[in-house]
């Protein structure tokens, strides 16, 4: 292991060559080993975010084997704040009691702090609410989160106010032992209407910001959906469960399947074909909408303690309804 060179405010970058002995690990449990002060999971977190190499190419797979004699090194960001502090930003409970909090996320709330956002997030919201109950449940970064939804997708979150209530609710998750649905408002109409998409999803192999259905070093991902409106040919409603919890799942294999969701700013490249035959005020409007148009509407689980059942839904809320207004002014 090279001596790591950095100060408080750099990135420190730690270089390491793989002994014979190493040959045929996982290279997250290697690096985790090599480097000694971190986690796998969080070496793992970093490969995925890009900050890993393999002989100076992009090492993104934590699962992959590692090649004796090959370089492999590690960019560790520098620290962030150690705990998020609390503000008074207005939530939507649906649920609470001493175990856990059930949210309706609005659009454009980050869940948690990471670089670029370390203010204005949920858990600052949290822990401005819940105050003393709240944090290290989880972590001090994501005290009480479970799981998480992007920035621009609404919808029902459930958030652990012990350590119990976190443990059993994320193995839940991690099981899919719970019921959950999305909205989604996409372009065009899947046919068949219903089905399942089974597509293992990775990073983009020449954009390392997006995901993608790629043909190796993914993980496998399944989604049921499942059309509950359509407006013709150009847009539908479908309602989308996952199987599994990639990250931008949904998004990744609605496109994957040329239906991209409508306001989609990664996954949504060009103006779709079914655009074309809608009258210009819609068109426009749709091809306007600034986030994807979808919402967490359903979270169905078992109490972490007590074990009854428990089910809440969220409405559309007020811009998807737009759309939803918008296009059936459109069959008027």
């Amino acid at each position: 292991m090279s001596a790591a060179t950095s100060t408080p405010l750099e990135a420190e970058r730690v270089e390491t060559v793989a002994s014979p002995e190493a040959a045929g690990r996982r290279a997250d449990r290697f690096l985790a080993d090599a480097i000694g002060s971190l986690s796998r999971s969080r070496v793992k977190a970093l490969m995925e975010a890009g900050h890993a190499t393999r002989d100076g190419l992009p090492l993104t797979d934590p699962s992959e084997a590692v090649r004796a004699g090959a370089c492999y090194a590690v960019t560790i960001p520098p620290a962030a704040p150690a705990r998020p502090r609390p503000q008074a930003i207005p939530l939507t409970i649906l649920f609470e009691d001493g175990d856990l909090i059930v949210v309706d996320k609005p659009a454009g709330l980050v869940v948690h702090p990471a670089p670029g956002n370390q203010d204005g997030t949920l858990v600052n919201a949290l822990l401005a609410h819940a105050g003393e109950d709240l944090p290290g449940i989880g972590g001090e970064k994501r005290p009480g989160i479970v799981h998480r939804l992007d920035k621009d997708t609404s919808g029902v979150m459930v958030v652990a106010k012990t350590e119990r209530a976190h443990r059993t609710l994320s193995d839940a998750f991690a099981a899919r032992d719970l019921d959950r649905a999305y909205l989604a408002l996409a372009w065009g109409l899947p046919s068949p209407s219903k089905g399942e998409v089974t597509a293992p999803i990775g990073r983009h192999p020449a954009d390392r910001k997006r995901m993608a259905v790629v043909e190796r070093g993914g993980k496998s991902a399944t989604t049921r959906f499942a059309v509950q409106r359509a407006w013709g040919a150009a847009v539908s409603l479908v309602e989308c469960r996952l199987l599994t919890g990639r990250t931008h799942q949904i998004r990744v294999h609605m496109a994957h399947l040329g239906h991209p969701l409508v306001g989609d700013p990664v996954y949504l490249r060009r103006t779709p074909a079914a655009a074309r035959g809608l009258p210009e005020a819609t068109r426009t409007g749709l091809l306007a909408f600034p986030r994807q148009a979808l919402h967490a509407a359903t979270l169905g689980f078992n109490h972490p303690v007590t074990g009854a059942p428990l089910s809440f839904e969220s409405p559309l809320p007020a811009d998807l309804r737009a759309l939803v207004a918008l296009l059936d002014g459109n069959n008027q």
